[in-house]
């Protein structure tokens, strides 16, 4: 990870100190299945997470960020992430594993405090309600910092930059941005997609789905025109899907960072010392070179 340039946001009377790295998915229902995941558990490649583990505990000796751990995470013994594990490569399973960015990078703070972690696993705009009402620590699920979302839960540094973009069949007339006026899109429910898509009057008809799997088989199936996604899981569904591609056009450009409740300033200080440790340590950038490669001419 090249060296984190920190530029002040305010927003909403909440003050955030994003990171630039490279790298969006709002409300309401709940929890699907809850597992717990350990550092030797995150991924089948053992020896990464052990070169990872190493170098948190060398450089952590040597770094003048002060780590330390909020009291009801070290009493609990326990740090509960809230995510929706449909979303990769930042989080999925792997038969009954959790894996992906997200759910390596706090496994990396789990480390750090000497915690375990719990994952638990619910839809996606069901995550701000459970970090509100302290049935998760924090919420992370590649979730972009909106001010509607800033209302409800602070945020910590970001992490990652994301892209919005939209996927449309190889023989579709949509092109760029402008061409999806008039066309049906499909979303993820609550995700910024759905936030902007839903925004865009020119947009005939705007398609919630729980997935954004569910979307992108809409679109295979001529339900609709088009889908509005972030930009790695669209590789990924485009890969996995015969016919499908990504226009060349941006739809948004946005930022990762994790949600925590608005009072439990304590977390969001611990976590930005965690990740700026991290980001020195290079621990962030390996975990996203490792799913995310660098691309070459």
């Amino acid at each position: 990870m090249k060296k984190i340039k920190f530029i002040a946001l305010l927003l909403v009377a909440v003050m955030i100190i994003p990171f630039a790295l490279s790298g969006c998915n709002g409300d309401t229902d709940e929890t699907s299945s809850t597992a717990s995941t350990s550092s030797n558990a995150q991924s089948e490649d053992e020896s990464t997470a052990s070169e990872a583990e190493s170098t948190v505990s060398d450089v952590s000796e040597e770094s003048t960020v002060e780590i330390t751990v909020p009291t009801t995470i070290k009493d609990a013994g326990k740090i509960i992430m809230a995510t929706s594990a449909d979303f990769p490569p930042y989080e999925y399973k792997e038969g009954e594993v959790f894996v992906g960015i997200d759910v390596e990078i706090m496994q990396a703070v789990a480390d750090l405090w000497e915690v375990e972690l719990e994952i638990t696993d619910m839809k996606f705009d069901s995550i701000i309600t459970s970090v509100q009402t302290g049935k998760a620590d924090v919420g992370m699920a590649g979730m972009t910092i909106t001010e509607e979302r800033l209302e409800n839960v602070n945020f910590t540094f970001t992490y990652a930059n994301a892209t919005q973009v939209i996927i449309v069949k190889e023989d579709s007339d949509i092109t760029d941005v402008v061409s999806l006026a008039g066309k049906k899109v499909g979303v993820q429910l609550g995700t910024t997609g759905d936030i902007y898509a839903s925004g865009d009057e020119s947009i005939a008809s705007v398609s919630q789905y729980n997935t954004g799997l569910e979307a992108v088989l809409a679109l295979t199936q001529d339900k609709i025109d088009a889908v509005i996604i972030d930009n790695e899981p669209a590789k990924v569904f485009v890969e996995k899907n015969e016919g499908l591609k990504i226009i060349d056009e941006k739809y948004t450009e946005e930022q990762y960072a994790i949600a925590i409740a608005k009072d439990n300033a304590e977390l969001v200080d611990a976590i930005n010392a965690a990740l700026t440790l991290l980001d020195e340590n290079g621990t962030l950038q390996a975990i996203i070179d490792k799913y995310i490669p660098a691309e070459t001419d």
